[in-house]
């Protein structure tokens, strides 16, 4: 499996933005894919993630209320619908596939990753 991300780009404090990750293959029901976005000075952190059963989801805290992920299986593709968006919001979104920790998202250093995609949020 591979996923491609899109959708990132330039917007304003308080807009939204869409990104879409579509996967090539077949993904295993017991799959996970998730959103990381690096962070200065810290590990890549988990933004949100769900489960290919749709059976759990997971956002980080700073994010909850903001963002929600969706996905459409005859498409192979999952999206994160980012709303009222802050500068700190502002850097580049991988995807990643693959078997889940207690958290809903694959486990960074087993997933497969997508190149990322730059989302940058101006005042």
């Amino acid at each position: 499996v591979q996923p491609v991300e899109s959708g990132g780009g330039l917007v304003q404090v308080g807009g939204s933005l869409r990104l879409s990750c579509t996967v090539a293959g077949t993904i295993p029901n017991y799959y996970g894919i998730g959103w990381f976005r690096d962070v200065p000075g810290k590990e890549r952190e988990g933004v949100a993630c769900i489960l290919m059963d749709n059976t759990g989801t997971y956002f980080a805290d700073s994010v909850k209320g903001r963002l929600t992920i969706s996905k459409d299986n005859a498409k192979n593709t999952v999206y994160l619908q980012m709303n009222n968006l802050t500068p700190a919001d502002t850097s580049v979104y991988y995807c990643t596939v693959g078997n889940t920790g207690a958290t809903n998202c694959p486990f960074p250093s087993m997933a497969e990753w997508g190149q990322g995609t730059q989302v940058t949020v101006v005042a």
